[in-house]
Order: C-alpha cells, then structure tokens, then sequence
C-alpha cells in the first residue's frame, strides 16, 4: 500500500459509469481516492484546479468512435500543464497501436481493457511513487535554478552609475531563468565610463558560471588606464585556459569620456553595437578580434570613434535581433537601427525602453533566448 501519511488522489477519465465504478472498488483499500469525469474538457478542467497523482484515462468519449483523436488531444493539454503528471491509458484490445502512438506523446503505460486487477494496482503504484519523485526533483531544479539566478542578478550592476555628460540604460532578461548573457557598467572618474556586454554559448547555469567568470576578470583588468584592446587579452588568456571545449563568449567593451568626446573600444567576436549619431548617421564598431576562450594567441586591437551631444550608443545581444514572431521571421539589426534612428532623439531610458517594447511586441512577449540591450546617450 502507498504511504498512509501522504494522500493519494488519482483521476480517471472515462464514459462508463460501470468501469469507473469498478475502479473505485478496487482502488479504495490500497488508499487511493478516485475522481472522476466522463469527458476531455471535465479532465482538463479538473487537472487545472485540483492536484492528481496520476489519470487514468480513455482514449475515446464519443459514441462509435475509436480514432483516439480525442484522447490524444486531451494528453497534448495535459502535458503542456504539467509534464511531470503521470497519464496511463486504458484501451482495447484493437486499438494497440494507438495506445502505443500515445506512449510517444509521454504516456507512461498503457491498460488493456480487461485489466488484471493486480497488475493495475501494481502499475499505478510504481507511476504513482516515480511521479512524485519526478516532481520533488523538478522542484530541485527550480529551487536551483532561483539561487543561480538571484545570484547571477547580483553579478549586473545593482545601479546603473552617473557620469557627468552621459545617460545611461540597460535592460537584461535571461530566456529559462539562468543565462549566458551580462554586462557591466564601471564608473573611472566623474567623466568616464567603462561598459561591457557579453553573450555566453549556451543557457542555463553552466552559461551562468562562465559569465560570472568572465564578469569576475573584467572588473580584474579594468582600470582608467587599461586600453579595452589590452583588457581583452589579457580576459581571453585567463579564459582560455579554463573554459570548457565547444564554449566561447562574444564580448565588447568601450570607455567613454564626456570631455573629450571620445569613444575607445575593442569587440571580441560580438555583434557591432552601433553608434547613432545626431544626424541620423551610424557607425558600426567593428575593431578588435576573436571570440574570447577559443584562440590563447589571439589579439585584439582598440577602436576609436568621435562620440559628442545627442549621439547614442546601442549594445545588445543576440537575443533581440534573433527574436522571433509566430512566423517564424526574425527581428533582425535593420530593424533594430532603424527604430534607433528613428527615435535618437529619446532619452537613454526612452530609447532602451522602446526598443525593448517593439521587439516584445514583435514576438508576442516571447524570448526564446537571453536579450540585453544597452543605451548610452551624450547628452546634448
């Protein structure tokens, strides 16, 4: 018998009151309450507003049918709900096949009807216990997963910093929890400004980790005095030797100086943020080198570009370019420009803002990767 502390509750969806009755007789000493429901939408219904150790279910509820159709929808909508709830099929002996078809949709086992009352009793016992194990390792994961994350929000600057002459926004969403993506923003002097942005290969905590590696040498190296062509290889060296085969990072980094209306910068493989100009023109920054954590005898070689009153300078990740609509079509860098462009004159918060809004408008507020967006603007 199933452990008498904890309550096991169960669902069978089927249209026959006798079956469903001779369920309930035969369950009841081993422990297990029945509910039940006689059709796909009551099943649905019911999984959403009670919890269930397992259904049980049938694959037909309408008169003369033995397609499975609607059985086969009603698992899809279970699954969606809840992956981690067992679902075991009852069904006749003609309609094997598509009993084994619903084991591929995630069905756990299957009946024939009619069932061998030990055997059931049996089955549902062993479904029973290794759902629940699959739902307190489930809540492990995610328990895991909330620390990673909390931590990892700790690594992004709690506070944007102030310097004179520049406004300055980001924006940072991670896809499953966990990302690859970050950046940093360090203040060297009333006028100066250091910004980083990185995108890991690859999701979750093992993305998580190589960021906050990769963000722990860059705040190592970065200094007034530190050329960003020589803070990228001195992170690349550090990386390399202690950076996993197959992962890399694409990373950029740039000092700005109000006073002197200058922008130095070195990018790593990422994609070229975009300087807007005032005038509407851009400027994509492009000097510097490989990925970092691939090449140890890479090298990389500093930019410089003018940056004075009312131009804007636009970082982000591939998260926001390669953002996708139900089409399937992507938002891509043109777009993404020309709104910069478009809308220049805004404030850095404005301008991240929109920018961020237009691209969750454009995939109906799904991100099926990590996005980060940065704004810095020189104030007119």
């Amino acid at each position: 018998m199933l452990q008498e502390c904890v309550e096991t509750k169960i669902l069978i969806a089927d249209d026959q009151p006798d079956l469903i009755d001779a369920l309930r007789l035969l369950l009841k000493p081993e422990g297990i309450a029945v509910s039940a429901v006689e059709s796909p939408d009551a099943a649905l219904a019911a999984v959403r507003s009670n919890p269930f150790d397992l259904v049980l279910m049938d694959l037909n509820y309408t008169g003369d049918t033995t397609s499975g159709r609607e059985g086969i929808d009603l698992l899809g909508q279970l699954r969606a709900h809840d992956a981690t709830l067992p679902v075991i099929v009852m069904t006749g002996w003609g309609s094997i096949d598509l009993a084994v078809e619903a084991m591929r949709r995630g069905v756990r086992d299957f009946v024939q009807k009619p069932w061998d009352n030990a055997a059931l009793v049996t089955l549902l016992r062993n479904e029973i216990e290794s759902g629940r194990e699959r739902r307190q390792q489930a809540r492990r994961e995610q328990r895991e997963i909330e620390e990673a994350r909390r931590i990892q929000r700790t690594l992004l600057p709690a506070v944007l910093p102030q310097v004179d002459g520049f406004e300055l926004a980001a924006s940072w969403q991670p896809a499953s929890g966990v990302g690859g993506d970050c950046y940093d923003a360090i203040r060297f002097s009333p006028h100066r400004l250091a910004l980083s942005i990185a995108d890991v290969v690859g999701k979750g905590i093992p993305a998580a980790l190589l960021m906050s590696n990769l963000q722990a040498a860059v705040r190592a190296f970065a200094t007034e005095a530190a050329p960003p062509a020589e803070l990228c290889d001195q992170v690349n060296a550090v990386l390399c030797g202690h950076i996993a085969e197959g992962r890399f990072i694409s990373f950029f980094y740039c000092v700005a100086d109000s006073e002197l209306g200058a922008l130095t910068y070195a990018n790593a493989g990422h994609f070229p943020p975009a300087v807007v100009r005032a005038d509407g023109s851009c400027v994509r920054l492009t000097n510097g080198g490989p990925v970092l954590g691939v090449l140890p005898a890479g090298r990389y070689e500093s930019g410089n570009v003018p940056f004075g009153p009312g131009d804007r300078l636009v970082l982000y990740t591939d998260g926001i370019t390669e953002a996708r609509n139900d089409a399937d079509e992507e938002f891509g860098e043109e777009r993404l420009l020309s709104l910069a462009v478009e809308h220049r004159a805004c404030s850095a918060p404005a301008l991240q803002a929109r920018l961020v809004e237009e691209v969750a408008s454009f995939t109906g507020r799904r991100f099926s990767d990590d996005a980060t967006l940065i704004v810095l603007a020189a104030e007119n």
